[in-house]
């Protein structure tokens, strides 16, 4: 490869990965409640890299703090001094700070949702969680969370009437709880507080919920799916006019930015090197997407029914099929190395081996000459 195609190569990279990154955007959420509800355990079970101990927490007001971690699109405004003393200040503070926030242009800087937190055990709802749900509702969605739950006892029914302004109130145990002779309690509740903050928050919010969370692969799956189905659109429409295979390079921007927009939507840590490795490796490097005549004939030996009798051209169909087959097989590339752990991180390399394993099976479907 010349210098000037490895700069360019470089260049549609870096290109590809802001896109991928602006698109998918931040998810900003207010979590409330008392002192020792379990606020911390709750944003560390559900969300990824240990975010409440090892995340940068920054005061943005006397009584709350913000959150976050590199690489993950996501910012929680932990709000503090809900006690009696001082709940006052606390709710007026974060009035404020939410009123200041709805005014940008940004809809990534907005507070999108908030989880006010009440601990199972306390069985009382206080005015101070009273009056700051009345507060939050005015300007955005409220989920009930009922914190370190093992046993109900109506305890939900009851947060239900004395905060009816929340949208749903959720029974979660962020962490498995073992007892003296080993009876267990396993976790339960969070793909239930995940699903219904996906449905509630902003559809542009949606990619970086879903990368942000490690509960549940469904979500991730959903979006990624989303992803390919927008990238087929627009390889068809590129092959509208016929594109001769030696000219077929451009449909591998779009389906490089493709795959860096389900990374992103998976919550990897994608970079310009991820990128490179993952593209050079099981692009130009396996089974290829639309690099010369001689590889893009081979990639429409992939997809079943196609063969070779499509003749010398890329109609929109086929450009539409290829670059489903290729997303689809990223997804399920993925899909293999965390389904066992939604929290997993594999490496650029593990899956480019893998993405190579998927792609190279679907030449085991039998071709149409």
């Amino acid at each position: 490869m010349s210098v000037k195609l490895e700069n360019d190569f470089a260049e549609l990279l870096k290109q590809k990965l802001e896109e991928a990154l602006n698109q998918r955007g931040k998810v900003n959420i207010v979590v409330a409640g008392k002192t020792g509800v379990g606020k911390s355990t709750l944003v560390n079970a559900v969300f990824q890299g240990n975010l409440a101990e090892t995340g940068d927490g920054r005061p943005v007001t006397k009584t709350t703090r913000e959150i976050n971690k590199e690489g993950i699109p996501l910012s929680i405004f932990d709000t503090r001094g809900l006690e009696v003393s001082e709940y006052h200040n606390t709710v007026h503070d974060l009035e404020k700070l939410i009123q200041d926030k709805k005014k940008s242009k940004d809809p990534n800087q907005h507070i999108h949702i908030a989880w006010v937190c009440v601990m199972e055990g306390s069985r009382r709802v206080e005015d101070a969680e009273i009056k700051l749900v009345e507060m939050l509702d005015k300007y955005i969605p409220v989920v009930g969370v009922i914190t370190k739950s093992m046993s109900d006892s109506g305890f939900r029914h009851t947060v239900q009437e004395l905060l009816p302004q929340t949208r749903n109130v959720v029974r979660v145990l962020a962490k498995e709880t073992v007892f003296d002779g080993g009876y267990t309690i396993p976790a339960m509740g969070l793909d239930n507080l995940v699903e219904l903050t996906m449905t509630l928050v902003p559809e542009t919010q949606r990619d970086a919920l879903a990368a942000a969370q490690k509960v549940s692969l469904n979500h991730k799956l959903q979006r990624a799916h989303t992803v390919v189905g927008g990238a087929a659109i627009t390889a068809g429409g590129a092959g509208a006019v016929p594109l001769p295979f030696s000219d077929a390079l451009a449909i591998i921007p779009i389906q490089i930015s493709m795959l860096a927009s389900i990374s992103a939507v998976w919550g990897l840590p994608i970079s310009t090197a991820f990128l490179g490795t993952l593209v050079s490796g099981a692009i130009t490097g396996s089974a290829g997407t639309l690099v010369g005549r001689a590889t893009a004939g081979a990639l429409l030996k992939l997809i079943p029914g196609i063969g070779s009798t499509a003749g010398g051209a890329i109609s929109a169909g086929v450009a539409s099929t290829l670059t489903i087959a290729f997303g689809e097989a990223y997804i399920t590339a993925l899909y293999v190395l965390t389904k066992d752990d939604p929290s997993r991180i594999p490496t650029a390399e593990e899956i480019r081996d893998e993405f190579m394993r998927q792609l190279k099976s679907l030449k085991k479907e039998p071709a149409v000459d």
